[in-house]
């Protein structure tokens, strides 16, 4: 099962409102989620961004990987998820050549 944190569009037509999920990649976007990490409204001046980062490194942790625009926002607030997931690759690496 791939496991991804995306965005679920939530509110009315022309008034949108996202909810940062961890979902099954193969479900429907507004589908069944696994956890709700928070959420992201565009629509306030400035915009408003709230996740739970423990949250978020625990599931990146176990494999999740962050939709683009997830990678966006989460950087926008000071959180850069690509330097985790960089530096769980080098550890992995790390601990395969340790073993060989």
């Amino acid at each position: 099962m791939v496991v991804k944190i995306r965005l679920k569009r939530m509110g009315s037509k022309k008034n949108p409102f996202y909810r940062i999920v961890v979902a099954d990649s193969r479900r429907a976007r507004d589908g069944k989620f696994i956890e709700q990490l928070g959420y992201y409204d565009p629509l306030t001046e400035p915009k408003t961004i709230k996740f739970d980062q423990e949250k978020a490194e625990q599931w990146i942790a176990n494999g999740a990987k962050a939709s683009e625009t997830v990678q966006r926002l989460f950087k926008s607030q000071g959180y850069d998820i690509t330097a985790k997931t960089a530096k769980k690759a080098e550890a992995t690496e790390e601990t395969e050549a340790a073993e060989a």
